[in-house]
């Protein structure tokens, strides 16, 4: 491009809009515009048209194929060299639709919630290139920066595994906790339950917990927009039955049965690789959650997200001969660099204090917390 490009965001007080609007900002040093459906109206729709050379759609799913078609009759043809995008869960309608206008198109989907982190890096991006030429170089410049591991896909492809990768999970999950809540009086909340738990369990139950305190919408939208997903339930639905009618029956045939509908076609479906790197998977989640249950442990902010600022903490345990069991990264609700330290063996109380005072002196850790040996 001959400048940078200023960016316009339809839906810039979304979630992911505005996390999109800052990376902009201060990874790409880009001008960013919006204006959202929802109240934000500083700009009109056509000014917003006339100064975006990149146009973002983050619309909530079920509106975001018409506020698209709304846009592309507002510019009616004054789009034209110009790129549009769009961050909708699902992609057949809104990349339809993006292809009415006369802009080139291609359709993203963050394969997770806005995070604290200031890029992508480690989640998944599917990229569905629809119409692209004169901006595909800059495309390509936005995704490195986003440090996203892209995945490429048709609108179509994209859809239906949408149905398998979040449709199927969310709906096994809510009803899970259908199941849960229905245990009364049993169960009165998932304290009655956690202290029985698998690592599968809490896991389970975190994924319920995670999708029940987010957007109702979101989840509505990925159930009931994407024509995929019927299909799946209805499925998915006949699969629990015949488990149903395995354990009802209860006989030794019945239990042929299951193996022969469950077990023997998964394990040839998912093959000797994939159940090898499946349970090495959850054998580093559960070593994981082992980890972060243990009550020993310091929690550290780092003063400065910078080289070297770990191994400045880490010394000061290493000078104490304090054996440390492990450490995991992770951020802060503000987004900060945050590392849970565990220890082996018993240092003993007054030394931990002593190490959390010369963390807090030396400037390179904020304590958050400190539990006992």
């Amino acid at each position: 491009m001959q400048s940078p490009p200023v960016i316009g965001i339809v839906g810039s007080r979304g979630a992911f809009g505005a996390w999109l609007a800052r990376f902009y900002r201060e990874r790409m040093g880009l001008v960013v515009i919006g204006r959202d459906p929802a109240g934000d109206t500083a700009l009109s729709e056509h000014e917003l048209l006339g100064a975006s050379d990149v146009l973002v759609f983050a619309a909530p799913i079920r509106l975001a194929a018409g506020v698209i078609a709304r846009y592309v009759a507002l510019a009616d043809g004054s789009e034209r060299g110009k790129l549009w995008l769009d961050l909708t869960s699902i992609k057949v309608a809104p990349v339809a639709a993006m292809l009415r206008s006369q802009a080139e198109v291609v359709g993203l989907h963050p394969m997770c919630a806005p995070p604290k982190a200031p890029t992508l890096r480690g989640r998944v991006l599917v990229v569905c290139e629809a119409r692209l030429q004169r901006w595909r170089a800059w495309l390509a410049e936005m995704l490195a920066a986003l440090e996203a591991q892209c995945v490429a896909a048709t609108p179509e492809q994209h859809d239906q595994r949408m149905a398998l990768v979040q449709a199927m999970v969310h709906a096994s999950h809510l009803a899970q906790a259908v199941v849960l809540r229905d245990s009364a009086p049993e169960v009165t909340g998932p304290q009655d339950v956690l202290p029985f738990r698998s690592v599968s369990f809490e896991m389970d139950l975190a994924v319920a917990a995670r999708i029940l305190s987010g957007n109702p919408e979101i989840y509505e939208g990925i159930q009931f927009d994407n024509p995929a997903v019927l299909p799946m339930l209805d499925r998915l639905q006949s699969a629990l039955a015949a488990l149903r009618e395995c354990v009802r029956a209860g006989d030794e045939a019945a239990r042929q049965r299951f193996r022969a509908i469950f077990i023997e076609p998964g394990r040839a479906f998912f093959g000797a690789s994939g159940l090898a790197s499946g349970n090495y998977g959850f054998e580093r989640l559960g070593y994981l959650l082992a980890d972060l249950a243990e009550p020993r442990a310091l929690s550290v902010v780092l003063r400065q997200d910078q080289t070297g600022a770990l191994r400045e903490l880490l010394a000061i345990f290493e000078r104490h001969a304090i054996n440390l069991a492990s450490i995991h990264s992770s951020r802060t609700p503000a987004g900060e660099v945050h590392f849970r330290i565990g220890w082996a063996g018993d240092p003993g109380s007054g030394l931990l204090r002593q190490v959390a005072a010369e963390i807090e002196a030396a400037g390179c850790g904020r304590v958050l917390a400190a539990q006992g040996s």
